[in-house]
């Protein structure tokens, strides 16, 4: 079968019985292959959600390989358990609009994942506050977004340069914004029009050494683990829900810089992970969590 034909399921609903049961038996009613199938309930203890996680990855018949009729096919199954249903095209490439400042290297690490074949994706172009990476855009052929924000921009200049990006993200059709160390805070208006399709990669191990210069923090405190975090942008700044962690092993004989480098080796790792996992759809909401279905 061609690629036009694979999709994936994600869903979550109230756990109960019957679910697993339902879906894989309607796929198989009409005429769809399982791939992969992965669940996954919160009800271990008190304090879980009580919802029920499921992907499952299909290839479909001819006659039903579109989103909007795979829809049709899951009302009475989705209004039965009450379930947020969605089906994904894997012909189609998620677009990603990347976001960066000043510093570059998970930029440049998304671009050679990019190109190489490792992250299938496509992205339009490149958006940032600072000229600094306009020629590196152009030598990956990408459109590149200088829009300026000048040190002490009041509330309204800030608001009006994302409404340039927001209209970007909507004449782009833009699935996923990545802030590529963008270093800007977001405001309430634009966390709420990227929800749940905006991660950012924090240069810490959240929650910890939040502000500035987080790497000379945990050098001042002698720390024998540095990190990074990526996750999903709300309001709250640092806050949101966490998609990908790592760490790596440092030691008393580093220098600050020497800190910066293996945290931004990291960086890079987690914020490639994290996207990947959230375009290839493994990655569900669980009130201010996250399950991944890797």
């Amino acid at each position: 079968m061609s690629k036009a034909q694979d999709f994936v399921l994600t869903l979550s609903c109230r756990d109960t019985k019957g679910i697993v049961y339902a879906v894989s038996g309607l796929l198989y009613q009409a005429g769809c292959n399982i791939i992969d199938s992965q669940q996954f309930g919160d009800v271990q203890d008190p304090d879980g959600t009580g919802l029920f996680f499921m992907r499952v990855h299909f290839q479909a018949p001819d006659h039903l390989a579109d989103v909007a009729t795979l829809d049709r096919l899951f009302v009475n199954v989705r209004q039965q358990f009450g379930m947020d249903a969605r089906f994904h095209s894997l012909a189609r490439k998620p677009r990603l609009l990347l976001m960066v400042s000043k510093h570059g290297h998970c930029l440049n690490d998304l671009l050679f994942r990019w190109q190489s074949g490792q992250l299938d994706v496509e992205i339009p172009a490149i958006v940032s506050n600072h000229p600094d990476f306009a020629e590196l855009a152009a030598s990956y052929g990408l459109e590149f977004h200088h829009l300026p924000l000048p040190t002490g921009s009041a509330a309204e200049v800030k608001r009006a340069q994302e409404r340039q990006v927001e209209a970007l993200v909507e004449q782009q059709e833009i699935d996923l914004v990545v802030l590529a160390r963008y270093m800007q805070i977001l405001s309430p208006e634009f966390c709420a029009f990227l929800k749940g399709r905006a991660i950012n990669i924090h240069h810490s191990f959240l929650p910890s050494f939040k502000g500035a210069k987080p790497y000379y923090q945990a050098h001042d405190r002698g720390v024998k683990l540095i990190g990074a975090t990526a996750h999903y942008v709300t309001a709250d700044l640092d806050e949101g829900p966490i998609i990908e962690q790592d760490v790596e092993r440092v030691d008393h004989s580093l220098s600050p810089e020497d800190f910066t480098a293996v945290g931004r080796d990291v960086e890079c790792v987690v914020l490639a992970r994290a996207v990947r996992w959230h375009v290839e759809h493994r990655v569900l909401m669980n009130g201010h969590k996250t399950v991944i279905f890797r």
